[in-house]
């Protein structure tokens, strides 16, 4: 659906050039969800807006459904962008229209007779679930409810491809969850093709099939959201990875544990797939002379499957921990231990 080829954006700016965007290439398939994280300043947002030529690209080409959007004239372009549709961090809607008239708003402009347009609006506004609230103006409304409009006149004229710019950054984490079922929803039922950027590890987590992770512009780590999850490989894509298995809380313990800890060892356990549902901790109790402490755990779901996280302290003589870890091992689980914080 969308193929990125050694695309490259350069700014001109007072103190020189500054390369937003670093040779990326990229192939997004037809109807997945695709995730690309980074912090401030890695280049995502740039990234994202040369999809649809907000941004042109001072290298390299966009395909979006078998067209060269850098070789579209301006009309050909503006027909190509009624099939790659956007939705913001701050919603982008019209304060003196209401919802219907915000839906409404694209079918406008594109000449859809005023019968067609209202049938249209009143699907989206059951689509999306704001049933009721078609007379309301935005400043009548929740931020959930404001991005759900804004993701309903995104979807007036049926695109192929959604573009989403740090789209749930401005809700809060139940909201968040809201707008991201949503989307999931939506993607389903139309077959959509989701593009999303963010700095937050949980929105890949529970949404995209797979993600691809920026820092100073370029791509460092891209692949499955499992298989990320499972085996990351650059120290950026761990400290996010570490966002969903690592809470500020569970640190504050491992710390502490290492400060006031003279036996034993605290481990990281990693399950993927079916392993997350084993009953690992009372195989391991009832096999070996060792004392086992959860600290914490959690199993987050992906799109490809559960994913866990699980640290334990293990504790016993010195050779029994050591059959212990190697027991975890053979059992196909991630095994990590922590020395420091």
């Amino acid at each position: 659906m969308i193929t990125l080829s050694s695309l490259k954006k350069i700014f001109n700016t007072k103190d020189g050039q500054v390369t937003a965007v670093n040779n990326i290439n990229l192939t997004i398939n037809k109807g997945e969800i695709y995730g690309i994280i980074g912090y401030s300043g890695a280049g995502k947002s740039t990234l994202i807006r040369m999809l649809n030529m907000l941004e042109r690209p001072s290298e390299g080409t966009v395909q979006v459904a078998g067209k060269n959007l850098s070789e579209l004239s301006k009309k050909d372009l503006r027909l190509a962008r009624q099939e790659i549709s956007m939705i913001f961090q701050h919603f982008n809607l019209l304060w003196s229209r209401t919802v219907r008239e915000n839906i409404a708003f694209p079918l406008e402009i594109a000449g859809v007779p005023k019968e067609k347009r209202k049938e249209r609006v009143e699907e989206l506004i059951k689509l999306v679930g704001l049933e009721g609230r078609g007379g309301s103006y935005p400043s009548q409304l929740s931020g959930g409810q404001k991005q759900r409009v804004g993701i309903a006149r995104a979807l007036a004229n049926n695109p192929k491809v959604l573009l989403c710019d740090e789209a749930t950054s401005a809700l809060d984490p139940k909201t968040t969850d809201s707008i991201l079922d949503l989307l999931v929803d939506i993607n389903q039922k139309l077959g959509l093709t989701i593009v999303l950027i963010t700095h937050e590890m949980h929105v890949i987590r529970k949404i995209c099939h797979r993600v691809a992770v920026m820092e100073n512009g370029s791509i460092v780590e891209e692949g499955p959201v499992l298989e990320v999850f499972r085996h990351p490989t650059q120290e950026m894509t761990k400290e996010f990875v570490k966002q969903v298995t690592e809470p500020e809380e569970t640190k504050e313990t491992i710390k502490h544990l290492l400060e006031e800890t003279k036996t034993g060892k605290i481990v990281q356990l990693t399950f993927v797939g079916g392993d997350a549902e084993k009953p690992l901790i009372s195989q391991l109790i009832r096999s070996f002379e060792v004392d086992i402490n959860i600290l914490q755990g959690k199993v987050s779901q992906t799109q490809n499957g559960p994913y866990g996280a699980l640290f334990i302290h293990i504790d016993g003589e010195v050779s029994e921990v050591e059959k212990a870890i190697n027991y975890i091992v053979g059992k196909q689980v991630n095994v990590e231990v922590i020395s420091n914080v």
